[in-house]
């Protein structure tokens, strides 16, 4: 999935941390309401700004992100 255009990086919102579309939810938010438990239908009741790919592109984005990270052995 192309998370470019999905998830925005701005130095002055949320402390320069990725977020949905410019929007003040930042990716973390969601990973953790996921991690919490909630289902993809309750995220998006509960901020219904936010679609089925905004949450997929977060869960992209995380998954891209661990691939990048490098673990000394």
């Amino acid at each position: 999935m192309d998370v470019r255009g999905i998830i925005t990086i701005e130095p002055g919102k949320r402390g320069g941390r990725p977020c949905v579309r410019g929007m003040r939810i930042a990716v973390a938010d969601v990973l953790g309401w996921l991690a919490a438990g909630m289902s993809h239908a309750e995220v998006m009741a509960d901020f219904p700004e936010l679609t089925e790919q905004d949450i997929r592109a977060c869960l992209a984005f995380a998954a891209e992100r661990e691939t990048r990270t490098v673990t000394p052995a």
